[in-house]
């Protein structure tokens, strides 16, 4: 009976189902009855967790191995997101910030709604706005494109399309202009309207209160018996985990690098705080400091949008991490990032450890090793500093290879002597060797996010000056001057290559007069004495201007007549160029971007010009010098009629022609007598190259621009019979398991045709003079090394300009002989009267037309300080067998020669002199020797 029903399908279904029910149940049995007890300790106290494991970032090291950039353990605050439920999360999020706050410990805050000591609710956003304008005196200016545009007048832009007046704002050292084109907005403002977006608020004007009242009660829900400085403190954790987005499973960093106190009060609290993990992970450390900072670069968060678009969305970069903002850090990032690890473990509900299920090890960055040595880094930096503090008081700087008082003769110390560079090179590989600025900055306070304190602190304390210390500015790449005598190198090896003698005698008349120009050699300008008949080695070593004032022009102005050679200057500019001072140097750092040279001529020259023209045509010219019969007077029309007026200086038309045009604008007869003078006679004529423009262009003065790092290369290129290498401060990258090498090997670009290279040999042998006979012979008397080397002062013209130009007036107005009334008053009317111009909206300079207009005879600027001369000294030794070159470059620095001693020091290093043991038996002539 039973088989029989057994043959039946639906009974063996039955049957089947039946069997599986008591299997179940069975099972149920035994997990709740007999195991019961077990697996409900399990389930209330043992949490399984992916905690990530933060790959080490790839180290930094010198050509030796030496660290400069490496990683230190460090306690971080991680929250899960998926482990919070939303009723403990502000009480979580407020006891953690209690905590941090209590030990004086940062977190992570970018909520943008902040209070004010005042207690004014205001967003960070137009904080940075307000700081930028500050920074560049632009208070007034209200929207971002009238700042664009003041911005292109201040720089003497001439372009007006946006797009090209953008990237000749990317080449001034130091200035950020975050203003979209596209959209003429500032980028700050930009992205509030993003923030705002972010949480469903449409009303892109809502003040920062109303703002944060939406987000809290309407997002948040954060209930009333919080105060709005504890419901901040909520909001900052909860903004953290709402930029995570869906990555829920990934923990959120609310501070990094925190307090050993911090971390035994958490763990202490843990119960009460779920969702949160303590993590050891790496911190970026430097351990030499502030040295080769500008070299390193510096950390920070991931904030700009271009940055967001790629390493967020393109390269998979958690919101929180940290990049490289600048320098080797920036220009390598993807080398030294890593690859981040994670582990999935069992923890209890103390948070405590139970059992590792798997484990994914993270993998290092690679180890980027630079071309740099570091202990002639550090005398270079050292050196540099105690010069410059040297220089300050008018002290005598000594060492065991020279003695020498740095005091100019005239106007006592060089109290702003403050800022400096020197850049070493490998002659025989481009390599560089060191890269010192001053001042400089500590990148380790940049390794987990900047406080806006120790930021301000590296501002300049005085914006108005453009030299002004900058902690932050590469001087060495990025700020080009005049070179002065150190051009005349260049000079001399035309007129060589040309085919003068260097035997041929200049006889040194102390000046030449050229129009109503003077244009004298040093020694006559300082003594009104000449040095008599030389020849290149000896002009090269005394810097004899009257000598190159006369190869320049391929004119011996000594005996009146032309020079047995063709010179020109195309000839001259060839020939700058040849030496790569019209380019890059090829070196690796990306941000901040290395600046090009700026060989003088004639199409720089009138851009200048035209420049000057319309700043000059801008502050004089009103609305009210139109004819309102021919037009309508506007201040859109004025700029117009500016911008044509401008447009005549290649042209150069004649005065009536001029004049006549003038009318045909819609000026008036009597201004536009005084408008066709100035732009005729003032500007016009200037913008042609003449035989004075030669003058300064073969003494390195004038319109010439190079920086310290392009003049190291072409001491360099001196030195090793002409090869242009492409300067490189990597030489190569290693992954951890050092499977993975990439070699960066020299790069030489060309050796530039010359006619004849032994003419480099006599260059050479004058720049050593200046070690023996010239002007810096006093600077070597000590040094058993051969050097050849060139002094060089550039001049830098006009005063320095005060902290507070307002404040700087108000004191002197009674020797200005004018009222503080009288003065106050047309200062009022004259910014009053003047609303469409943006320069009567600064104060200081509506106040200073203000004292003219009222004493056309007040000398404003008598009582600034002048700038003193920038100082170079450059270089290469030894001088038999060239190794280095060295360029030192010293702002407000006096007299070239007082580079020299940082020249000598690195020499000495360079060349083991300061490591002679004497224990060992090895003389300085033995070690030489070997």
């Amino acid at each position: 009976m039973i088989l029989n029903k057994l043959k039946d399908r639906y009974n063996i279904i039955i049957l089947v189902f039946i069997v599986i029910l008591v299997i179940i149940q069975f099972r149920l049995a035994t997990i709740m009855i007999v195991q019961g007890e077990e697996y409900r300790d399990q389930a209330e106290n043992r949490i399984i967790k992916t905690i990530p494991l933060p790959a080490a970032r790839g180290e930094i090291r010198d050509r030796y191995g030496r660290l400069l950039a490496g990683n230190r353990p460090s306690f971080t605050i991680q929250m899960m997101k998926n482990e919070v439920i939303d009723e403990q999360i502000n009480e979580v999020a407020l006891t953690i910030i209690n905590i941090l706050e209590k030990n004086e410990d940062r977190y992570n805050d970018e909520f943008p709604v902040i209070f004010t000591e005042k207690g004014e609710y205001v967003f960070s956003y137009d904080l940075e706005i307000q700081t930028w304008k500050e920074t560049n005196d632009l208070l007034d200016i209200e929207t971002a494109q009238e700042a664009f545009e003041v911005l292109r007048r201040r720089y003497n832009i001439e372009e007006t399309d946006p797009a090209e007046v953008q990237q000749q704002f990317i080449k001034i050292p130091n200035l950020s202009v975050p203003i979209s084109i596209k959209t003429w907005k500032f980028t700050d403002e930009m992205r509030k309207e993003q923030w705002l977006q972010s949480y469903n608020i449409q009303d892109m004007e809502m003040s920062a209160y109303e703002a944060f009242e939406a987000v809290k009660n309407r997002t948040y829900e954060i209930p009333e018996n919080y105060s709005d400085i504890e419901a901040r403190k909520i909001m900052v954790v909860r903004e953290q985990l709402r930029k995570q987005g869906y990555l829920q499973y990934q923990p959120v960093r609310i501070a990094q690098d925190i307090s050993e106190v911090s971390v035994t009060e958490i763990e202490e609290n843990i119960m009460s705080l779920p969702g949160v993990n303590i993590a050891v992970e790496p911190i970026r450390y430097y351990p030499e400091g502030e040295m080769a900072a500008h070299v390193l670069g510096y950390l920070g968060k991931i904030s700009q949008q271009n940055e967001i678009d790629r390493f967020i969305k393109e390269l998979n970069y958690l919101p929180s991490d940290i990049i490289g903002k600048t320098g080797i850090e920036h220009s390598f990032e993807e080398t030294l990032k890593g690859a981040d690890g994670s582990q999935r473990v069992i923890v209890d509900s103390f948070g405590r450890l139970r059992e590792v299920l798997e484990r994914q090890d993270p993998i290092p960055g690679d180890t980027v090793y630079t071309t740099l040595d570091v202990n002639l880094q550090r005398v270079a930096e050292e050196t540099l500093v105690k010069v410059l503090e040297t220089l300050q008081v008018g002290g005598v700087y000594e060492t065991q290879w020279g003695t020498n008082r740095l005091l100019p003769a005239k106007g006592g110390p060089l109290t702003n002597a403050t800022v400096g560079a020197v850049v070493v090179t490998d002659v025989k590989t481009g390599e560089v060797l060191a890269l010192a600025n001053y001042p400089a900055y500590d990148p380790n306070l940049f390794a987990t996010g900047i406080s806006m304190t120790d930021w301000q602190n590296l501002m300049p304390e005085n914006e108005r000056d453009p030299i002004a210390p900058r902690p932050l500015l590469n001087v060495a790449t990025n700020t080009a001057i005049q070179p002065g005598s150190t051009f005349k190198m260049i000079v001399g090896l035309a007129g060589l290559e040309q085919g003068l003698s260097p035997d041929y005698k200049i006889l040194d008349r102390g000046f030449i007069q050229i129009g109503g120009h003077s244009f004298g050699n040093w020694l006559w300008n300082q003594s009104r004495r000449t040095m008599g008949y030389q020849g290149l080695h000896q002009a090269i070593a005394d810097s004899n201007n009257f000598y190159f004032y006369s190869v320049g022009n391929g004119y011996d102005y000594g005996v009146g007549r032309n020079l047995p050679i063709q010179m020109n200057m195309d000839i001259l500019t060839e020939y700058t160029k040849m030496f790569g001072l019209n380019d890059r140097t090829g070196i690796e750092i990306e941000i901040p971007r290395e600046r090009s040279g700026g060989v003088p001529s004639i199409e720089n020259k009138t851009k200048t010009v035209k420049a000057m023209l319309r700043n000059h045509l801008r502050r004089q010219m009103r609305i009210d010098d139109l004819d309102d019969t021919m037009v309508e007077p506007t201040p859109e029309l004025l700029l117009e009629v500016i911008e044509e007026i401008v447009s005549w200086a290649e042209e150069n038309p004649a005065r009536s022609v001029i004049y006549n045009k003038m009318l045909e604008l819609g000026i008036k007869e009597d201004k536009a007598s005084i408008y066709t003078d100035v732009s005729k006679y003032s500007y016009f004529t200037q913008a042609r190259w003449s035989t004075a423009d030669t003058m300064n262009f073969s003494i390195g003065q004038g319109e010439h621009a190079y920086t310290p790092i392009q003049m190291t290369n072409y001491m360099a290129m001196l030195a090793n019979g002409g090869y242009r290498y492409n300067l490189s401060l990597i030489r190569k990258t290693q992954s951890y398991d050092e499977e993975n090498i990439i070699e960066y090997p020299p790069e030489l670009v060309e050796r530039i045709p010359l006619k004849d290279y032994n003419n480099l040999d006599e260059i050479n042998y004058a720049m050593h003079l200046v070690q023996t006979t010239g002007s810096a012979r006093s600077y070597f008397n000590k040094l058993p090394i051969n050097i050849a080397g060139k002094t060089g002062t550039a001049q830098r013209e006009g005063k320095i300009p005060p902290l507070d130009e307002v404040e700087y007036l108000k004191k002197h107005l009674g020797s200005f002989g004018v009222s503080q009334a009288a003065v106050e008053h047309k200062t009022l009317q004259l910014m009053e009267e003047n609303k469409d111009n943006p320069r009567y909206q600064d104060e200081g300079y509506a106040m200073r037309e203000a004292i003219k207009s009222l004493n056309p005879k007040a000398n404003l600027d008598q009582f600034k300080r002048d700038y003193d001369n920038y100082a170079w000294f450059t270089g290469f030794a030894p001088y038999e067998d060239p190794q280095i070159a060295i360029s030192v470059l010293i702002f407000n620095g006096g007299s070239g020669g007082y580079g020299a001693p940082i020249f000598r020091e690195i020499v000495a290093e360079y060349m083991g002199l300061n490591t002679v043991n004497e224990e060992d038996g090895f003389s300085i002539e033995n070690r030489l020797a070997r």
